[in-house]
Parts: structure tokens; sequence; C-alpha cells
């Protein structure tokens, strides 16, 4: 069983702490939190103790670190734990500034860091069916992918405004699955954003609605649709289109019950919350740092799928800006 430490005892911390302690490879042992009484309540749950980011460090039975604090943290802590010898589950992004990241990557390299980057959506089970299809040929040569993110309502806007903006807080997430997906490099990024939501999130200089389109250097494609919000539930879909035809994954439902009337057939409604939505992957993100703590398997998403997702989000925040494509 691998001792691990947790950063960051918030709302996802409090989601990646359970998993933690239902692993039967892992245990949680110490807690790092700038708020004790948050730290304290996680510890208190799962029979961890409080501990500061040095403590946790210096503690030869802690094999990994599961980096869950605020963003502006996640590459000193992740760099700091790695100078540790521990192995790193780090919250997406890596950073909010590119060339930050880029200038670590010798660092990291340097000390042989294992790095999970937590891009959540690969280990969903629908997802990686369908990226499974797609790659044994299913509906033959990939020529395009359609991805649509749209929350059910937007965030506190005090979140938006040290967020980073829609690009690298909510569409990250989308630019990591069309890499996954396309499997080759984006060469080229046009992007277009608005405030269609909330005037308020304009106020705070981000936007609220976007669309995105990826090319690669053999010319697939990728849209993807954003929106902080739906108005129907956890709006989360792809398409994947291909010489022989298309794949494609739904959205989850509550519950798969339908009340079928003269009307027609009424079906359940989508989940609400990405945390419903997601359960299962954040799940298995667990038992897939434990994979790795257990040694021989690489990271499925390490440092380098950060970088680049970082990239696509600075180069669809350009364009958004500028009106014109962006060529990476």
């Amino acid at each position: 069983m691998h001792d691990i430490a947790l950063i960051g005892a918030g709302r996802i911390g409090k989601i990646h702490a359970a998993n933690l302690a239902a692993n039967p490879r892992l245990r949680l042992t110490r807690v790092v939190d700038p708020f004790p009484e948050a730290a304290a309540a996680v510890a208190a749950q799962y029979g961890a103790r409080v501990s500061t980011i040095e403590e946790a460090l210096a503690d030869a039975a802690i094999a990994g670190v599961v980096v869950a604090s605020s963003t502006d943290t996640h590459l000193p802590y992740s760099l700091a734990a790695a100078e540790a010898g521990k192995a790193i589950f780090c919250e997406k992004p890596l950073d909010q500034d590119l060339g930050r990241a880029r200038e670590s990557a010798a660092r990291f390299a340097a000390l042989g860091a294992r790095l999970f980057l937590a891009f959540n959506r690969r280990f969903d089970p629908n997802f990686a069916a369908l990226q499974a299809r797609l790659a044994g040929g299913a509906v033959g040569a990939l020529e395009s992918l359609h991805i649509i993110s749209h929350d059910p309502a937007p965030p506190p806007v005090d979140y938006v405004k040290v967020s980073g903006g829609i690009f690298k807080d909510m569409v990250i997430h989308d630019f990591d699955m069309a890499r996954w997906l396309l499997g080759e490099e984006v060469t080229e990024v046009f992007a277009s954003a608005s405030v269609l939501v909330d005037p308020a999130i304009g106020e705070a200089g981000d936007a609220d609605t976007a669309k995105t389109i990826l090319r690669t250097a053999s010319g697939r494609m990728c849209v993807i649709s954003s929106s902080r919000r739906s108005g129907y539930g956890y709006d989360q879909r792809i398409e994947a289109f291909g010489s022989k035809g298309m794949i494609r994954a739904q959205n989850q439902l509550e519950t798969t019950v339908e009340t079928w009337g003269e009307n027609g057939a009424a079906a359940d409604r989508f989940q609400n919350f990405f945390l419903d939505r997601y359960a299962v992957a954040y799940a298995r993100e667990a038992d897939h740092f434990a994979d790795i703590l257990d040694g021989g398997t690489p990271p499925l998403v390490d440092f380098r799928d950060g970088v680049a997702a970082l990239a696509l989000a600075e180069a669809a925040a350009q364009s958004a800006q500028t009106g014109e494509r962006v060529l990476l």
C-alpha cells in the first residue's frame, strides 16, 4: 500500500481524498491546506494527519503527492514533490503561464519526474471506449471531431476572475481530448468567443461562450463548442467522423427510465454536475496513480500533454482576441 499526501482540501481535494481512501492500494496519510479547518476535516475523515508541505515532502514513507490546490501552486508544488522523489498526481492545468511551464521541462526531465496530469475525461468509460474503437479502425480513418462541452450554469464571478479564462479553465479539457482522439498534433487554431450568458463575466475580462476549430497537418479537424450555460444539464458529447461512419458518445442521464405516452417518449434529465458526470473517471484516475506507483506503468497523461493543452488554450485565447487563426 502506497502512502499519499494530499495538497488541497477544497472541493476537488475532497473528491480525490475519497477515491484515495477507497482504493485498496493507496492510503491517505497527510493533508496539506492553508486553511487549517479544511485540512483537519479531511484528515479526520480518513485517518490522516494535518501537515505542512515541508513535513509531507520530507516524510520518506510518502510515495506520492496529489496536488489539488489552487492553480497558481500546481507547478511549484509539483516541482517540489519531484525534487523530493515523489510521484505526482496534479490537477489541471499545470500552470496558467505557458512560458513558465515550458521553462520547467528541463528540471522535470533531469529529476526523472513521474508526473500524472489529471485530465479526467480520458478516464471516463464512455470516452475511453470511443477512443479505443476509433483507434481500432471501427469507422475507418478519422476525418473530423465534434466536441460539445456546455456547463449547466456559470460559476461565480469571483471564480471567473482567477480562473485564467474560459480557454485555460474550461476548454483545456477539450483541447486534451482533441489531441488524444485526433492522434496528431494541432497545427492551426481559430477561435471566437462572446459574452452571451452573464455580463458580469465580460466585465471580469472573460467570455462565457466560445467556438474553436482545430486543424492538424493532415487536414483533420475538430470543432469544440463551449458554453457556461446549457439550461438543460451538463452537456458532454463527442462525435467522431471517419471514412466509414461515425462513433458517438452521448450524455449521461440521471436514470435510464423513460415515460411513454400519446405525446411520445420522455427520458430522464441529464446529470447536472461535473462531479456526478465524472465520478467514475475520478476513481479510475486514482487507480491509474496506483498503477504508476506500483511501477512499470507510465502516466497516460504527462507533463508534455499538459504543456500541449496549455499551448492550445493560449493560441485559442489569442485567436479569439485578434480574430485571426494562430499557427503552431
